[in-house]
């Protein structure tokens, strides 16, 4: 049986678009009555903003991340997906 090396990079994109899509059809399946358990989920991360004032530069950071039902089962699935292929 031979073995396929597989690329982690690779991984991270099908992940980060199981993400994505799933976040997207959870979104959109809140404005369905029966579909509404998909929307469920938790938002984390910074809620204002941290602002660095150089007075020559002015930096903002801030990073939010919305995580519910319907991404995690992208993710699940993109994983799937990268093991069959």
């Amino acid at each position: 049986m031979a073995t396929r090396e597989k690329n982690i990079w690779i991984l991270l994109v099908f992940i980060l678009s199981g993400l994505v899509i799933g976040g997207l059809l959870g979104e959109l399946a809140a404005k369905v009555d029966f579909l509404w358990w998909l929307s469920y989920g938790q938002e984390f991360g910074l809620t204002s903003p941290i602002v660095l004032d150089l007075n020559v530069v002015k930096l903002t950071f801030g990073l939010q991340v919305k995580i519910n039902i319907s991404s995690i089962i992208g993710m699940a699935l993109a994983i799937f997906i990268y093991r069959k292929v």
